[in-house]
């Protein structure tokens, strides 16, 4: 008899199954009622349904798992998990300081406040209060990057890939552009410039070999068909040994020889105002525009500390031209990220005080032995309220800059490592993820790591009864398995 005959035991597993009218009707599903419309009740009911038919043939269910007590529960907890918001708070204790995964830079108390004005209620996005009249959305945007950074000119974009993408699609769209073969990199997510180009139009030309290029291979390679000289800092890895590349003030006077524009991608956007003992190296916007970089482009969200966004920055009457592209329009900032870019850079513009209020920064700069303290206390509170079968220690550890940004800094820290002494070290791990607020930390060896470095201060005050809190609900939920 086939698998779908009658009488066979999966056809009248199948035949059981209760109708979406019957489950609808149930006492268990009522309350869904008030949280969610019929059509997605429906829907839910479906989908529940549809994957227990795939479960019963493949022998994986009995009849008491399809009763319709069970397909309600079922669909009790779909229905929990489509009204539970998807993106939560995260607590960061990886290590990692621009964490893409996690959202990158955390914003700071300003650029939060600025988000809460804005969605508030309407805001002045295009109008000037002054006179009544419609202006442009970048206009308070664009002084504060010039006064930040010292441009004759600034845009922003919603991200650093749109903002090259922008800048090779205005200026060199079926035309060629100069790159050099060592820096043709690839940035999260695969995405490559190389692909990047090709999706502008502009035509690449490599030069140079991986891991040397000369001034010669760039003048040579100019024609009447270059539309610019494209440099990119290479921010998400190192290459040592037998190497040279060419400085942008070397490439500056090729470029402008032939009235075209010397672009430098920088990436993760350091300025000349974060510490140096922390961005040792790292090429600043100011540097690259004083040395003869037209156009800057870099990321808002990585070391400049602020909310996703893509900068371009440099020449007014190329800021112009690129601005003015139909493409423009199509990766324009919305007003939450304005208002959360206009924050962070007011806090620039207040100097040092400002800087320090940028968490990225006050991350950065934390002294160990402030961060020995912390875990000392955390461990001491740890065994006041009491995680029987965890031993909590203080660990020497080291912290990353992450997001594509300093790939070759590491920042001593410490943290509180956690080692399960009964039970599973996986388990409790997934379940301080799946809690709310989630914790993230790092597994090593036989123990999970909680770096603090990468810890707001109010965050470091709850970690201790929210740790313990889990651990209780994971050994109780373990004791009923």
């Amino acid at each position: 008899m086939s698998r779908g005959d009658e009488g066979h035991p999966v056809a009248a597993l199948l035949r059981c199954l209760p109708s979406v009218t019957t489950l609808l009707a149930t006492s268990e599903l009522a309350s869904l009622r008030e949280r969610l419309s019929h059509e997605v009740r429906v829907a839910l009911i479906r989908e529940a349904l549809a994957d227990v038919r795939r479960e019963v043939r493949a022998g994986g269910l009995s009849a008491s798992e399809i009763t319709p007590a069970a397909l309600a529960a079922r669909v009790q907890r779909a229905a929990a998990d489509l009204v539970r918001p998807p993106l939560r708070r995260v607590f960061n204790a990886t290590g990692i300081l621009i964490h893409t995964n996690l959202g990158r830079a955390p914003l700071s108390p300003a650029a939060q406040d600025a988000v809460a004005r804005v969605v508030a209620g309407y805001s002045n996005l295009e109008m000037n209060l002054e006179t009544g009249r419609r202006t442009s959305r970048l206009a308070d945007v664009r002084d504060l990057l010039c006064r930040v950074t010292g441009a004759e000119d600034a845009m922003a974009v919603n991200n650093n890939a749109a903002a090259v993408f922008l800048v090779l699609q205005a200026l060199a769209a079926g035309r060629e552009v100069i790159v050099s073969r060592g820096e043709l990199v690839e940035i999260g997510g695969s995405f490559r410039l190389p692909d990047i180009m090709a999706a502008s139009g502009a035509i690449l030309r490599e030069v140079g070999t991986t891991n040397r290029t000369r001034v010669e291979d760039y003048a040579a390679a100019l024609n009447d068909r270059t539309g610019l000289i494209l440099k990119v800092h290479p921010s998400n890895f190192v290459v040592r040994g037998f190497t040279a590349a060419v400085e942008r003030g070397a490439l500056a006077p090729l470029a402008h020889e032939r009235g075209i524009p010397l672009v430098e991608d920088l990436g993760s956007g350091a300025l000349a105002q974060h510490p140096s003992d922390y961005l040792r190296g790292e090429p600043r916007i100011q540097e690259a525009l004083e040395q003869g970089a037209d156009l800057v482009t870099c990321s808002g969200d990585k070391l400049l500390g602020g909310p996703q966004a893509g900068l371009i920055l440099g020449r007014a009457a190329w800021v112009a031209r690129v601005g003015r592209h139909p493409a423009a329009r199509i990766v324009r900032l919305d007003k939450l990220h304005l208002a959360t870019l206009e924050a962070t850079l007011l806090e620039y513009v207040r100097g040092n005080a400002g800087l320090d209020r940028i968490p990225l920064y006050r991350m950065m700069t934390r002294p160990v032995a402030e961060l020995e303290a912390v875990a000392a206390r955390i461990i001491d509170e740890l065994e006041r309220r009491g995680m029987p079968g965890v031993e909590a220690t203080v660990v020497h550890t080291d912290s990353a800059a992450g997001g594509g940004a300093l790939p070759d800094e590491q920042l001593p820290s410490v943290g509180v490592g956690l080692r399960v002494l009964s039970g599973s070290l996986d388990g409790f791990s997934r379940h301080l993820r799946l809690g709310v607020p989630a914790v993230v930390g790092r597994l090593e060896q036989d123990r999970l790591v909680l770096d603090l470095r990468t810890l707001n201060e109010d965050e470091w005050e709850v970690l201790p009864g929210l740790l313990a809190d889990r651990w209780k609900e994971f050994r109780g939920a373990s004791e009923e398995i």
